[in-house]
Formats: C-alpha cells, sequence, structure tokens
C-alpha cells in the first residue's frame, strides 16, 4: 500500500476532522438540531467571500451555482461578457447560450489574462450588457483574473453586474466580495474549503437581486428566490440539504477561523511561490504568465508525456492534475490548495525529481526542493 498525496486542484485532501463530521450518524434536516448548525455554517461561510451579504448554499457541484447565476438574473435574449482564457470562462459562455442568452465574448489565449481595458472597451461598445463573467483562477491554466479591476470599471454600470467563479480559487486567490464590488461570487465545497464535492456556494449583491426580479429565464431547483425565502422563514433550504456535508462544512470553517483568512491566503501563497521557484529551478515553463496560488500550471517538457504524470502516481504515490482540451497531453498541473501544507510541497517536488531520474530525464537531485524550502521556511 502507497500512501497517495493528492495535489490535484480539485477535489482536494479533507481535513480528518471533517470527514469524522461526515461519518457520523444522519441527522433529520427539519429539526432544530440541523438548523442550529446551518445558521452558523450560513454566518461563517462569509468569511472567505469577505461579504457581508449572505451566501447560499446549494447540494452540487460549483456549476449548479454557475448555471444559477446566469437562469436568475438574465432574461432571454439579454446579452452577456464572457471572458474566455480556459475551460471555466467557456463554461459560462456554454450555460449563457443554453439559456438563449447572447455572448458577446472577450476570447483570448489559455494561459492569458484579461486586462482591465480590454474589458472597459468592450462595455463601452456594448452598452445593453447586464452581466460580466468571469473566474478569479481559471482552473485549467492556473492563471490569476484582476477582479478588483473589474469591479471598478462595472460598478459604474447601474444595471450590469459583475459575476466571478472563484470555485477553484477562493481561499487560495484572494477575493473581496464587497470591497472589490463582486455581485454574484460562486464556489464549491471541493477546493479551498476542503471538502468532499457536492456543496456550492453564492453570495449575491443587492444589485444583482435587483436582476432577479426581472429574470424570465427558467428555474426551479436553481432558484435563487426560493433559497432566500426559506432561509429568511425557516432558517434552512427549500429542498432536501447535503446534511452530512453541511456538517463537515461547520468543521472546516472552524478550521479557516482558527488559522485566519488572511493567513490562510499566505500559506496559498507562500506554497505557490515555492512551486513555482522549484519547478523553473528543474528546467521547466509555466504556461501562464499571471500565475494564480491555487494551482501551477508546467509545461512538458521536449519528449515528455502524460506517462510521467502515471509514473509520479504508480510509484511515488503523487497525484496531479493534467491538461485539459488541447492542452491535454502538454501541461500537468500542480495544486497547492486546501488541507495542504509545506511537507506536501517539499515532497511533490522530491517525487518529481526522481521520477525525471527514473524517465531519463537530466535531473539535479535536491536543486527544486532547495529553491521550494527557501520559501517555504518562512511558513
Amino acid at each position: 500500500m502507497r500512501k497517495r498525496f493528492l495535489m490535484t486542484p480539485g477535489p482536494t485532501p479533507v481535513p480528518p476532522e471533517a470527514a469524522v463530521e461526515e461519518a457520523k450518524p444522519i441527522i433529520h434536516h427539519r429539526t432544530k438540531e440541523f438548523r442550529d448548525i446551518f445558521s452558523t455554517v450560513m454566518e461563517d461561510i462569509k468569511i472567505p467571500f469577505k461579504t457581508k451579504n449572505e451566501v447560499y448554499i446549494f447540494a452540487s457541484s460549483g456549476t449548479g451555482a454557475m448555471e444559477g447565476a446566469v437562469a436568475n438574473t438574465l432574461s432571454r435574449g439579454d446579452k452577456a461578457i464572457c471572458i474566455m482564457a480556459g475551460k471555466f470562462g467557456e463554461r459560462w459562455g456554454e450555460i449563457c447560450r443554453a439559456f438563449g442568452v447572447e455572448v458577446v465574448p472577450i476570447q483570448l489565449e489559455w494561459g492569458e489574462t484579461c486586462e482591465p481595458d480590454l474589458l472597459s472597451d468592450t462595455l463601452k461598445k456594448n452598452p445593453d450588457v447586464k452581466a460580466v463573467f468571469t473566474t478569479l483562477c481559471e482552473t485549467s491554466t492556473g492563471t490569476l483574473f484582476k477582479i478588483k479591476e473589474f469591479g471598478e470599471i462595472v460598478k459604474e454600470k447601474e444595471d450590469t453586474i459583475l459575476v466571478v467563479d472563484a470555485i477553484s480559487g477562493l481561499c487560495a486567490d484572494n477575493i473581496e466580495v464587497d470591497a472589490w464590488h463582486v455581485d454574484i461570487c460562486v464556489a464549491a465545497s471541493q477546493k479551498g474549503i476542503m471538502l468532499p464535492p457536492g456543496l456550492a456556494f453564492f453570495s449575491i449583491s443587492e444589485k444583482a437581486w435587483r436582476l432577479v426580479e426581472k429574470s424570465d429565464l427558467p428555474k426551479y431547483y436553481f432558484d435563487f428566490k426560493a433559497y432566500k425565502k426559506a432561509f429568511e422563514k425557516q432558517g434552512d433550504t427549500p429542498y432536501t440539504p447535503a446534511v452530512s456535508l453541511i456538517r463537515a462544512l461547520r468543521k472546516s470553517l472552524d478550521i479557516i477561523k482558527e488559522e485566519g483568512i488572511d493567513n490562510v491566503l499566505r500559506r496559498h501563497a507562500l506554497m505557490a511561490e515555492a512551486t513555482r521557484r522549484a519547478i523553473k529551478a528543474l528546467g521547466f515553463e509555466l504556461l501562464s504568465k499571471y500565475p494564480a496560488n491555487t494551482c501551477t500550471a508546467i509545461k512538458y517538457k521536449d519528449g515528455m508525456t502524460d506517462d510521467f504524470r502515471k509514473h509520479l502516481l504508480n510509484k511515488y504515490g503523487v497525484q496531479v492534475a493534467g491538461g485539459q482540451s488541447h492542452l491535454k497531453g502538454k501541461i500537468f498541473r500542480i495544486a497547492h490548495l486546501g488541507y495542504m501544507e509545506k511537507p506536501d510541497v517539499i515532497y511533490t517536488i522530491a517525487a518529481i525529481e526522481m521520477a525525471l531520474h527514473d524517465l531519463g530525464m537530466p535531473v539535479e537531485f535536491g536543486k527544486g526542493v532547495v529553491e521550494a524550502e527557501k520559501i517555504l521556511k518562512d511558513l
């Protein structure tokens, strides 16, 4: 048996304390016992979002919250800007088109980021746009987007909202929902929140609620107004919640509160910088020019294939993610996300060095590890 190091950008490792909560006997959800847990969770989940607005919870993957953000704020024939520089930016466009929303794409190379001036110019050319959809971290490329600057631009338009997919970025890359004028921010449980998949979250501003009142797109399970009404009236959800996951969520949020959200962000920043420096020291090139703290996307060297990832897992127990779409077989992605600390990063870099040697690639043992240690000594 080999210990596995899960270094993928979702699902990520789960703290034992949270896993224990999931293993406890199930309780009924229409009870005071559950509602007490849920009310605590509903307050504490605001912390990583840095918002005073309510953050509602779906039993779904993060894509459910993405779909809800489209279906609840727009109407058929509305126009929306979708910033597409990877798989998940493109997903915004796919969801919009599925609901009959006209997409104004900002199409960029995978690994690029969107400069604020480009967004501003696109808005000026399309003054009737109702929403701007973007990502905090484009997980497929490990790229960070300039959400604070986007918020300053979109806030000036009374009838346009900014919607951010922070599914992978929350708790790793800073986002300040209120201060940065983010109208809807969606996230999920299996990333920085340190839980298994199954919960999705969305924060929503008063500006966005005004669009919700006008929306005529179909929705049922993902109806924002149903979740707001259920919480205000009875302190829970309109439909059956993921009871065990919510109990585990309370524990994960306790862990985040104990560390402090800004310390959580600092830990991720140091792990990310250590990984990037180590990888460069080993002669690799990063895919992204604007790397996020969520995960690092790395180009394979000449002669390398995805067999490298398989060898890394089979011999050393380190599981990293591969490329998606046209990047499949061309990159691998190392996460430094959630329930990960400096020993995870150091062992991963050491395993990469040994795997390179096994596959006949030139490598200087310890070169990457030393670079990582120089950063992680401050963690």
